[in-house]
């Protein structure tokens, strides 16, 4: 793990300047944290994996950041190392570095008008990259697979197992609808609103780009209008309507144009409830019952397929 006196190995590595101070972590995802690191040249996001990543995926994503970036979606800069590396060694553990984007809170009530239309920059930039398509965004979690985490968690007193049961039949329902993307170009795949933040500018800035791969574009965009659209049909037809005339690829006609929300929101229930039932994860249970409580109440049902599918039926 990181500590502050990395700081002047980081911007030496990254060529960032001197007077290097690190502070932090200043925010934590389930699979890092990021590190502030400001140098007499700027202030940098240095961001620091729990796990080190391939480097093989990290230079594919940072490739398909790079042509993004240049399209003119506001968001981070990768900034490589002075071999042009995406991904550094530093001490024990491996870090990547962004330029500094100051950012407000999340919030999925954005104006959809200027959601759409960013979105629709990031897909009209048709990239093939080498990151495949993953199980995460396509595949069901089954009923078996359901049952058997309800039974563990019933058996271990978990208080959230009822209510968990009580949406089984609902998840298998929506599991039911998922469809293998059609149309494969490289997409972000993680874009909720924790990653469609706010500038105090008044612009929108995307981040978070570690978790591209190859996707359906339709697919992406249903889970765009789900997450962005907040159950009003109005947001959610502003949202698709912008897309669309701004030249977005990708179009909603059907349910399984809602494969990738059903299927992320599914595991990231399943994970969850994996982990809580962890020993090894006792310190975590009540971050992992917040999740889990979040796909109980806020997640996708299929009234919402239902309802979004009217809203932006032409």
């Amino acid at each position: 793990m990181l500590d502050t006196r990395a700081a002047a190995t980081i911007a030496d590595v990254f060529q960032l300047g001197g007077d290097a101070e690190l502070s932090g972590p200043v925010a934590r995802g389930e699979v890092g944290q990021v590190w502030r690191l400001t140098t007499s040249r700027g202030t940098w996001a240095v961001k620091e994996p729990f796990e080190a990543p391939s480097v093989e995926e990290a230079d594919d994503d940072a490739a398909f950041q790079d042509v993004v970036f240049a399209a003119g979606v506001e968001m981070p800069r990768v900034v490589r190392t002075r071999h042009g590396d995406v991904l550094a060694d530093v001490g024990r553990a491996t870090v990547r570095v962004y330029e500094w984007v100051d950012l407000l809170e999340r919030d999925a009530w954005l104006d959809p008008v200027t959601v759409g239309r960013v979105v629709a920059s990031i897909h009209r930039v048709h990239h093939i990259g080498q990151n495949p398509v993953d199980p995460w965004y396509t595949d069901p979690i089954g009923p078996d697979r359901w049952d058997d985490l309800i039974g563990r968690l019933s058996a271990a007193g978990a208080s959230f197992a009822d209510r968990l049961s009580s949406i089984r039949d609902e998840l298998v329902a929506l599991e039911a609808m998922l469809e293998w993307p059609a149309t494969l170009q490289t997409c972000h795949r993680d874009l909720f609103a924790d990653n469609v933040l706010r500038t105090p500018a008044g612009t929108v800035c995307v981040i978070d780009w570690e978790n591209v791969g190859l996707a359906d574009p339709s697919q992406e965009l249903g889970l765009v209008v789900f997450e962005f659209g907040c159950g009003e049909g109005a947001r959610a037809r502003a949202l698709y309507d912008a897309y669309r005339e701004a030249g977005g690829p990708g179009r909603i006609d059907r349910p399984g144009c809602f494969s990738m929300v059903i299927a992320q929101i599914a595991h990231i229930g399943e994970i969850s409830c994996e982990r809580w039932l962890d020993p090894a994860r006792t310190g975590e249970r009540q971050r992992n019952e917040g999740r889990i409580d979040e796909v109980i109440t806020q997640g996708i049902t299929c009234r919402m397929v239902d309802d979004m599918l009217d809203a932006v039926a032409l």
